[in-house]
């Protein structure tokens, strides 16, 4: 009897088996019941036991009997039972001993326990870290690692599914990318796979955490564990060249567009430019730079792609290899002023990837043209007051600067010649600017037009090499009035007399001014103490007697004379002097009076002896002879003076040199004492050019200047010219040498070009020097120049490169070449050497003669390249100087001597052929060797035929020149068992030629030994690409008489996928097949028999070769592969059903139906039983399946399934997210492109936008909403189709929502430039984003609220005025208000008992509400905390697909932070809609209280204390509400309410609005009268759908509840019902029940209410066509006409 029980590895103790006959047994588990009960008939205990019961076999004890109870136990007392290794106790038997007392017989049962494993061990991976290197070029799918497989992996000591090893890829932290860049799709295998393309450039290592987990069937219980997979990316050739410097455009791996400069003398040697400088030096470099091994990096090849002008490969060549640059031919800038080349840089590999730059030669005039100036004399004017650093004018109204325009003809005109401008005169006063075309002279110090007015001096332009010929400056000083007019004396005396007549002249004031023009006009009058009886005259300053004055003796006069000059009244400047009259009597002894006291002029130095300068005359008033006389200031008597007349004339020459100025005192007497007056005549002697330039002999005019220099510094000389201005101004310049020498203004002579002293050495040159006059003298200097040598010559070889050929095996010391260099540099010693380290092991090379000998003998087999050539450098210096070395190249050609014949491998070669074979059968092959250097002639050896000792042998054998095959040269017809005997020679190709022989015997076999196949080509079944190893394909026979065949596969099986049996002719599978790599295989299969096998040769004929046709039958063995792991959506509020969404794709490797894919969503269950989104099932279209209104900002997220074959195959799955938007979300992006266009490249696009977006957001994904014509003008309504509106919106993959519209539009807006950049390509050539603005409707909302904002100013201002203007009335109304709210409260008692419906579960949560107006903003935090309210929903009702977690509180506290002038904000309704039944738990009752006022009080005697707490204030309004919009509406005649009689007057408001904390909005209504029409639900459903238009998030529509029928009332009263809105206070709310009565409700859009009424069955007729106004709407300030969302009842 057998009893098998089987328990787990350590269950808790005490856990007992519940059967007997199956049990487990679990490890460690103490005292665990094994077996409750055997069933054995009997007892063992007590005082009559009838049986003995005992264990046998027991080992180690691990089970205890209880006899008596007939249980058996688990004994692990310290110990541990474990069916893991070490102690593998996988099974436990005993045997029970049954002992039958009273017979006496003896049963034994068998027990059996079988220890089933408990995953109690992790995976153990072998080895810590695991590593493996993989080139960036290997494709997408390849397996790159198998190092998990076998033992080298993880390994698990557990027993079944729990010691089953499988390996998945975990994501990374340090390494975001590992887990998606690699992929275990055989998670049994842990082969890992390439799955995204690597790039060695951007990642070169990754760290892939794989993870071991053993197949526990319980999820919970498998174990894991972890190791690294180090991957190193290996550089791959998937790049090109680029060139160097490399600038790199932002954000990516392209240079930016390089371009190299050189320029080039025109008319230039070759010689002396090449190799061209270029900048930078070109050079181009791979971009796959660590390619393993080195030797596989490719070179570069430059070259010249194309240039402009189209003759440019007349001028230059590009190196292929090095990039250098030469200059084949001068070029003349006449015909060529520069070049653009594009270059091109290639690998020599024949990679399809060039690299191009730009080259731009600039061809350099040569310096043969003279700057020069454009005007030959310039003219400028300054104000004398002018600060340093004024600019020259060219006019006198100092309107615009005086231009100097240069020019260098050597140079385009468009350019800055870079000229050097210098002034050789007055450099201390003027400065000009430093560069450019045009040029201006500024101030550096002040000027007085009083002490000098005319700055003249000569200007010249030197472009370093050249000077322009000079130029004329006039800069003219404009006066600016500076100076005061001043008088002579400060004060003067008269005397005049009474005979005087009226007009007489009394005194002839002058003022002197220095100023000119009106500045320096004076203008006299008289102050004071004329007394009437002066006047002076204001020009000249002559004051005379005023007319009709008689003058009486003795009387005196002071008279105050003011001269002022005749500048602008703020500008005019003045000085006074008193003149002091004496009356006298009449006397005629008054002296002579010259007209003026003053006298100036300006006489040349070249007048003429005796001419008049000045006349002098002065007047007597007696008529007395006068007589003049020249007191002081002539000593020299230059002038002379009649003393008759008063002339004053030329006496002797002037000269200005000797004196520039005389001042002479003239006086005039008419012969008595007091008879004298006097005069004083100032006297300029201007300058004639009467002095010619003189040269200082007291400098050296030996000079002497060193060669190669350019600019260098030779002398100076120096010539002066008394004269003044221009005619003293002195100007240098060379009469000969002018193309090697220059000279400055300051006459310092300098190198014009580097002088060669082995072509000249001595110089005369003649210096000129002029002055400035038009009509100059010259002067002239020579000067002796004298050129130093210098080391600059680096000796020359005769020959650039010698080349000789030299034997080998010639003896040491041998000369074979004699160089020679030469040095034209006065006394150098050339001497010679040998550059090249490693030829001085072989050559020697003398150093004073230049003979080239040999060090050692040469050998041409030591030479390992195909030619045995040395080239090396030799070099000849100058012992003596400095110069660099010249080189020369010698190469020498070893001569090979052919040292070595043939050698063959065997002396004796066998082959055997069937008597039949076909002409080229193969026999055998013949190998020999030469042991003379590979690539040589001599080292090549070639074949052929003996026909010499056996003819017949050689007309039907033949064997291959090269190869050394031996064919058969004829169909065969031969004898079996013939021997044929061949003799190949083997010989090479050196001088001489050497070769060698061996024989090969050929046996003719029998026909009967040469197998035959039953077939010639095989064509077996399809094998399937998953058969196993060792599956069978086909079987090939062949037979042969007495023999032992044995097969073989000759050619087709490259890849060894097959083998063949070599005795059967079994063909089967040897490695995996792969349908998508080969499809079939053509294997060629030879049977030979066995004898032919051992002696290692094979016979191929006609019979004993075959074809096998193996086709691979393709098997399902890929899942699809969807291109995303998450597909990222989104759906508008608005969508209609079934719009589409997003598209999804899976791909598949296999073919066929094994390819075709049908696809299908796992969709968690939405309430009611809506599906929300389809898909269909082969185009992978997801649909819209439910309507999404009112859920902005609800998501849903869902599986995709992919299935190939049609559905029954293999799967795999995707995630998608779904959020719901609406145009808050969105911003409209505006292109100057027609929407076709944008619409074309929508993805790539899109694909931009994306990438900016997820530079702020990671993962974030841009939807498209639409693409349409632009939309323009008042409230968008026109449409410009030549541009475009994109409208979009992006998906924060963290938030599973979209990302504010204010979000996206700062990552968008900021990145404007960089964007349309990159859409460029795409838009085409000015194609661009305009703007990205506010979606339309968004828009119209913020443009309505601004307009309430200004209305409700302007009607501030009003109601002001109104107030002061009618305070009275006011207080009237007032009064009368009180009295009128007093009647309602007294006569209003309202009951409103609403049905007890059903009970429900807890109260719901406050969700907080956005009222999606951006005109909140300004209002205080309390304010706004006000207009927001909670929604009455059930946590139990909330969609968990939709985003919405039940029971959690959202935005409870985000709609009170935000801070004021914030947006609008942009949260959206997170809610479904509700059903009408179930909403409310329990109402209570609408009381009155003393204050007039009416509040909601719940039920229950329990909850009084609660309701005088948390009473809520009740405002009710009858008349019609204004919707949000400005529309009226009226409830439908056909759906009109039914009242019953509530206890309310018909002075109560019809509309009641609870704020949520408890205040009350009050309206401006005052009770009204009868006949209230009720609000209609329909007309607040259209409200409401407008704010959905808005994104203005609002309860659902409920329906009205029916108002409970109160106490009845005498008085019947024609009322409307009253519609009433309630919200739950902030603390929160008990449960409310609704139990709706009177007609069935309606849908949630269009349900209104209904209520019976117990006297008035039908129903109301009355109808308003009153259209509410602004004093009829709910008053809430500048909150009157926005949308604001209320919860209506």
């Amino acid at each position: 009897m057998l009893q098998r029980f089987c328990l787990w590895e350590r269950l808790a103790v005490g856990i007992a088996v519940a059967t007997v006959l199956a049990g487990c047994l679990a490890q460690n588990d103490e005292g665990t019941i094994l077996v409750d009960n055997m069933l054995i008939k009997g007892t063992a205990g007590g005082p009559d036991p009838t049986i003995e019961l005992s264990l046998k076999d027991n080992v180690d004890y691990w089970v205890i009997l209880d006899p008596i109870s007939q249980m058996l136990y688990l004994n692990s007392t310290g110990r541990i039972l474990d069916r893991d290794p070490p102690m593998s106790i996988q099974s436990i038997v005993v045997q029970v001993q049954c002992v039958n007392k009273k017979v006496g017989t003896i049963i034994n049962h068998e027990v059996r326990i079988v220890v089933r494993d408990r995953n109690d061990n992790s995976p153990r991976f072998q080895q810590q870290r695991y590593y493996v290197a993989v080139n960036e070029l290997t494709p997408v799918g390849t397996t790159i690692f198998t190092g998990f497989s076998g033992n080298n992996g993880a390994t698990d000591i557990d027993d079944g599914p729990n010691g089953q090893i499988e390996y998945v890829i975990q994501y990374n932290p340090n390494d975001k990318t590992s887990n998606r860049t690699f992929d275990i799709p055989l998670t049994l295998s842990g082969a890992v796979v390439l799955r995204e393309r690597l790039n060695y450039e951007e990642k070169t290592r990754y760290f892939v955490i794989v993870q071991a987990n053993d197949r526990a069937q319980n999820l919970n219980e498998r174990r894991t564990s972890t190791t690294t997979l180090t991957v190193d990316v290996l550089d791959g050739d998937d790049l090109g060249p680029m060139f160097l410097p490399c600038v790199l455009v932002n954000n990516t791996r392209d240079c930016r567009p390089l371009t190299y400069q050189a320029s080039l003398p025109e008319l230039t040697d070759p010689a002396r430019v090449n190799p061209i400088s270029v900048t930078p030096p070109i050079q181009a470099i791979d971009q796959d730079r660590n390619i393993q091994p080195p030797s596989d990096r490719p070179g570069i090849l430059y070259s010249v792609l194309v240039g402009t002008p189209e003759d440019y490969p007349q001028y230059f060549h590009m190196n292929l290899t090095t990039a250098v640059l030469t200059l084949l031919k001068p070029i003349n800038r006449d015909l060529h002023q520069k070049f653009d080349l594009v270059i091109k840089a290639e690998q020599d590999n024949g990679h399809p990837l060039p690299a191009f730059a730009n080259l731009h030669i600039e061809v350099l005039d040569e310096n043969n043209q003279k700057p020069y100036f454009t005007r030959s004399t310039y003219e400028g004017f300054i104000l004398e007051s002018s600060p340093v650093g004024t600019t020259i004018s060219d006019n006198q109204n100092l309107t615009s600067p005086l231009q100097i325009v240069v020019l260098d003809n050597d140079v385009e005109e468009t350019k800055d010649p870079q000229l050097h401008l210098f002034l050789n005169d007055y450099n201390t006063f003027f400065t000009v600017t430093q560069s450019g075309i045009t040029r201006y002279l500024t101030l550096l110090q002040p000027v007085d037009r009083e002490v000098q007015q005319l700055y003249t001096f000569s200007m010249t332009a030197s472009d370093g090499v050249q000077e322009s010929v000079p130029v004329t400056v006039n800069i003219l000083v404009i006066d600016a009035n500076d100076n005061s007019p001043t008088f002579s004396n400060i004060s003067y005396n008269v005397k005049i007399y009474t005979d005087m007549r009226p007009g007489e002249g009394v005194i002839k004031l002058t003022a002197v001014d220095a100023d000119e023009g009106p500045n320096g006009q004076i203008v006299y009058e008289i102050l004071a103490g004329d007394q009437g009886d002066f006047i002076i005259n204001d020009r000249t300053g002559l004051i005379t007697i005023a007319p009709g004055v008689v003058l009486s003796v003795g009387r005196s006069y002071a008279l105050t004379v003011k001269a002022s000059d005749s500048a602008p009244p703020a500008q005019r400047r003045s000085s006074i002097t008193t003149v002091y009259i004496e009356v006298l009597p009449p006397n005629n002894q008054s002296p002579p009076r010259f007209p003026q006291l003053m006298y100036s002029l300006e006489v040349s130095e070249a007048m003429r002896i005796g001419a008049i300068l000045l006349n002098l005359q002065a007047f007597d008033r007696e008529g007395d002879p006068i007589r003049y006389l020249i007191q002081n200031g002539d000593p020299q008597q230059v002038f002379n003076l009649s003393q008759s007349s008063g002339l004053l004339a030329l006496g002797k020459p002037l000269d200005r040199e000797s004196t520039d100025r005389y001042i002479l005192i003239v006086t005039a007497s008419d012969g008595r004492p007091d008879g004298t007056s006097t005069a004083t005549v100032n006297i300029v002697v201007t300058d004639v050019n009467d002095n010619g330039p003189v040269f200082d002999m007291f400098l050296p005019k030996n000079l002497s200047v060193q060669e190669e220099e350019a600019n260098a510094f030779v002398g100076q000389v120096r010539a002066t010219d008394p004269d003044a201005g221009v005619n003293g101004q002195v100007h240098y310049s060379l009469a000969n040498f002018n193309n090697l020498f220059r000279i400055t203004s300051n006459g310092s002579i300098y190198t014009a070009v580097k002088l060669n002293r082995e072509v000249r050495d001595y110089y005369e040159l003649i210096v000129e020097a002029t002055d400035g006059a038009v009509d100059p003298r010259r002067s002239t200097l020579t000067v002796a120049i004298k050129v130093l040598d210098i080391d600059d010559n680096s000796p020359v070889f005769t020959n650039a490169s010698y080349t000789v050929c030299v034997p080998e095996n010639l003896p040491p010391g041998t000369v074979f070449l004699q160089i020679e260099a030469k040095d034209i540099d006065l006394g150098s010693d050339v001497n010679y050497r040998i550059r090249t380290q490693e030829a001085l092991q072989y050559f020697a090379l003398n150093k004073y003669t230049g003979e080239l000998s040999l060090l050692k003998s040469l050998d041409y087999e030591s030479f390992s390249d195909t030619e045995a050539t040395f080239t090396f450098l030799v070099e000849a210096f100058d012992s003596k100087g400095t110069m660099p070395p010249g080189l020369a190249t010698v190469t020498v050609r070893v001569k090979d001597m052919n040292d070595y014949s043939p050698v063959f491998s065997k002396k004796l070669y066998r082959g055997m052929v069937a008597p039949d074979a076909v002409k080229g059968t193969v026999i055998t092959t013949v190998s020999a060797e030469d042991q003379d250097p590979p690539g040589t002639p001599a080292s090549r050896v070639r074949y052929k035929v003996d026909v010499a000792q056996f003819p017949y042998s050689a007309s039907i054998f033949d064997v291959d020149e090269n190869s050394g095959r031996v064919v058969t040269r004829v169909n065969l017809n031969e004898e079996p068992s013939t021997v044929f005997k061949l003799v190949v020679i083997a010989y090479d190709d050196g001088d001489p030629v050497k070769f060698n022989t061996t024989t090969v015997e050929i046996a003719v076999l029998q026909p009967s030994v040469i197998p035959r196949f039953t077939q010639d080509e095989y064509r077996p079944p399809p094998v399937s690409e998953s058969a196993p190893k060792g599956t069978v394909v086909t079987v090939v026979t062949a037979a042969a008489l007495n023999q032992t065949i044995v097969y073989s596969i000759v050619s087709g099986n490259e890849e060894d996928v097959f083998a063949i049996n070599n005795r059967t002719g079994v063909i089967s599978v040897k490695k995996s097949l792969d349908y998508e790599s080969v499809e079939s295989y053509e294997l060629r299969v030879q049977a030979d028999s066995l004898q032919v096998v051992r002696s290692n040769l094979r016979v191929p004929s006609k019979s004993n070769t075959a074809k096998v046709f193996i086709e691979v039958k393709d098997e399902n063995d890929h899942v699809p592969v969807f291109t995303k792991k998450m597909y990222i959506g989104g759906v508008s509020e608005d969508a209609k059903m079934f719009s589409s969404v997003l598209k999804v794709k899976a791909d598949d490797k296999d073919t066929g139906n094994y390819s075709a894919m049908q696809y299908r969503l796992i969709i968690p269950p939405i309430k009611d039983g809506k599906e929300g989104f389809v898909i269909e099932a082969y185009t992978g279209l997801i649909k819209t399946a439910m309507l999404f209104k009112n859920m902005r900002r609800s998501y849903f997220k869902f599986q995709v399934i992919a299935t190939d074959n049609y559905g029954k195959g293999l799967s795999s799955k995707a995630e998608v997210l779904v959020s719901v938007v609406n145009q808050l979300d969105m911003q409209v992006i505006v292109s100057n492109v027609p929407p076709t266009l944008v619409e074309q490249n929508k993805d790539q696009l899109i694909g931009i936008l994306e990438r900016y977006v997820q530079d702020q957001i990671p993962g974030a994904t841009v939807v498209v909403e639409s693409i349409g014509a632009r939309r323009f003008g008042d409230g968008y309504s026109e449409e410009d189709y030549t541009k475009s509106d994109l409208m979009v919106y992006a998906i924060d993959p963290q938030t599973n929502r979209a990302i504010m519209r204010n979000e996206l539009f700062k990552f968008l807006d900021g990145k404007l430039l960089d964007i349309n950049k990159e859409f460029q390509p795409y838009l085409g050539q000015g194609g661009r984003i305009l703007e990205i603005r506010t979606p339309d409707v968004v828009a119209n909302v913020k443009k309505q609220a601004q307009a309430v904002g200004y209305t409700e100013g302007a009607l501030l201002a009003l109601a002001v005025i109104i107030i002061l203007c009618c305070m009275p009335a006011i207080l009237i109304v007032m009064v009368s208000y009180r009295q009128r709210q007093a009647e309602c409260a007294k006569t209003a008692r309202i009951q409103m008992a609403l049905p007890a419906g059903k009970p429900a579960s807890t109260a719901a949560n406050n969700l907080y509400e956005e009222l999606g107006d951006s005109t909140m903003r300004g209002y205080a935090q309390q304010e706004q905390q006000q207009l927001l309210r909670p929604s009455l929903l059930r946590p139990e009702e909330l969609s968990m697909e939709s985003g919405i977690d039940p029971g959690q509180e959202y935005y409870g506290q985000d709609y009170y932070s935000y801070e004021h002038g914030y947006e609008l904000p942009q949260y959206g309704s997170r809610r479904r809609l509700l059903s009408p039944s179930g909403m409310y738990d329990e109402y209570g009752e609408v009381v009155v209280e003393n204050d007039g006022g009416y509040y909601y009080s719940p039920h229950g005697s329990t909850a009084e204390e609660w309701a005088r707490k948390k009473r809520i204030k009740l405002i009710v309004d009858p008349e019609y509400e204004t919707s949000s919009t400005g529309e009226d509406s009226a409830p439908d005649s056909s759906q009109r309410n039914r009242l019953s009689n509530p206890n309310v007057q018909n002075n109560i408001n019809g509309n009641i609005y609870i704020a949520q904390n408890g205040s009350v909005v009050r309206t401006r209504r005052v009770c009204l009268g009868n006949n209230l029409k009720v609000t209609s639900p329909v007309r607040l459903g259209k409200q409401f759908k407008k704010l959905d238009k808005l994104a203005v998030t609002h309860e659902e529509n409920v329906p009205l509840n029916t108002l409970s029928k109160g106490p009845s009332s005498s008085d019947k009263m024609n009322t409307r019902p009253c519609s009433v809105s309630f919200a739950s206070s902030t603390i929160g709310a008990e449960n409310i029940v609704t139990k709706p009565r009177g007609s069935k409700m309606k849908s949630t859009e269009e349900r209104e209410s209904v209520v019976d009424n117990e006297d008035v069955k039908e129903p109301l007729e009355s109808h308003s066509e009153h259209t509410q106004s602004d004093e009829e709407e709910l008053w809430m300030g500048p909150w009157n006409n926005l949308h604001i969302p209320m919860t209506k009842l």
